[in-house]
């Protein structure tokens, strides 16, 4: 029998690390080649990685919820056949993906970084403008901060977390200094912690909740959010789908949700305002040429937001086609590091779940999410008369360093304009 070493596989071209969730199979066990071997969270997601090949488990070297460098062994296999102790290391899942990898959550999974000592940091000596310009700006040696890039290197966001911790140091001790001394100085605000009675149920956080906690604060403390709202009478939307919605059923073999029509909306607005298509770059915004929308799905494992890529390219059909597709890929664990990255806007129907007003948390890098609520009967005002209507509220969170209010006003007014000129004649082809 020939012993296969299985390493932590690379999910992504910047992931230097990944944490290992659960393994999916015991010593002993049989696995298949492509066959699920165990659940790893990354940087960039939650995912199941395939087995590189089929065989027994001899040995799982890492235990459930470490951390450990790409390419770290993780797990000995023995093969059929072969030399015995065969020295080639294998990673579950090569470069070019041959194996699917079926997702778990919709925020990209903030591993735990790796730590880089000073000095090797001073050794490889380079920084990109950008790292340099902010260290100077915030007073921050980058040798003596830990890089983790790729290879270790030093990044924006630790030149910020550096920039953080030294302000919070600074504000501990101004805040264990004497009254007469400390007075108008800020004070350290800390989460409170919960206060457990007999009989409650205290639940550990998961890695995949601890991380997904990590990046709404990170996002609600490094991007300055805005919130607009607009209302929406989509009546002849409702009535468009109601009457085609059979027929389409039967002609294309899937349910025609409102979805696409939202999401193509957003396109018509996105290509109105390119500003909101866009990413902050620290000292420059980027404009993104490609349409590339995030969408929620729900799913027994948990909520994902799978990339409809290039949307602005696909009609009404296009997009309920692969809106579906991701859908019941992600459903199935099918979806792949592909279906998941990219996006430059980010859509939530929020709506499915019965609410009318939402407060969306941004997914940066991207400008901002739009979320569609319930579609409800609401009396309004049509013409000079009041009749009974079908309205929905339409939300917008935007990082106000890359628009301003009236870019995402006109924003929303281009899709409330998309939507409510919608009709009995309107093409969905």
């Amino acid at each position: 029998m020939a012993t296969e070493v299985v390493t932590m596989p690379q999910l992504g071209e910047s992931v230097t690390e990944g944490t290992i969730n659960e393994w999916l199979k015991k010593v002993g066990d049989t696995v298949d080649k492509y066959e699920s071997l165990l659940e790893v969270a990354t940087d960039k997601v939650n995912a199941e990685v395939p087995a590189p090949v089929g065989g027994t488990i001899k040995k799982l070297l890492v235990d459930p919820g470490a951390t450990v460098p790409i390419g770290t062994p993780i797990c000995e296999i023995e093969v059929p056949g072969g030399v015995e102790e065969s020295s080639a290391s294998h990673s579950p899942l090569p470069t070019s993906q041959s194996a699917p990898l079926a997702t778990e959550d919709h925020d990209r999974i903030e591993a735990p970084a790796p730590k880089v000592d000073a000095a090797s940091a001073g050794e490889r000596g380079r920084y990109s403008p950008a790292v340099r310009r902010l260290a100077e700006e915030h007073g921050i040696n980058p040798g003596q901060v830990s890089g983790t890039g790729a290879g270790g290197r030093v990044t924006r966001d630790d030149i910020l977390r550096a920039s953080e911790s030294e302000t919070m140091i600074g504000a501990v001790s101004t805040s264990k200094a004497p009254a007469s001394q400390s007075a108008g100085a800020s004070l350290v605000v800390e989460s409170i912690p919960a206060v457990i009675d007999e009989g409650d149920n205290v639940r550990p956080l998961s890695s995949v909740r601890k991380v997904i906690a990590e990046r709404m604060v990170r996002s609600k403390q490094t991007v300055p959010h805005a919130w607009l709202m607009v209302e929406v009478d989509v009546t002849g939307l409702t009535e468009l789908r109601n009457h085609m919605k059979r027929d389409f059923k039967e002609r294309e073999g899937l349910s025609l949700t409102y979805l696409p029509f939202m999401m193509r909306a957003v396109v018509e607005g996105l290509r109105t305002v390119p500003e909101m298509n866009a990413q902050w770059n620290q000292d420059s915004i980027v404009l993104k040429k490609r349409i590339n929308i995030g969408m929620a799905a729900a799913t027994d494992r948990g909520l994902v937001v799978p990339v409809v890529k290039d949307a602005d390219q696909k009609n009404v059909v296009g997009l309920a086609k692969a809106t579906q597709d991701l859908v019941q890929r992600a459903r199935s664990g099918r979806l792949t590091l592909d279906d998941l990255s990219g996006g430059t806007f980010t859509v939530d129907n929020t709506g499915a779940v019965g609410t009318v007003l939402t407060y969306p948390v941004i997914n940066a890098p991207e400008a901002g999410i739009v979320t569609f609520e319930s579609i409800v009967k609401r009396p309004a005002v049509v013409g000079n008369m009041i009749g009974i209507r079908e309205m929905v509220n339409l939300c917008l969170s935007f990082d106000h360093r890359v628009v301003d209010g009236a870019e995402a006003g006109r924003f929303l007014q281009v899709i409330k304009k998309h939507l409510e000129a919608i009709g009995p004649d309107t093409s969905i082809y």
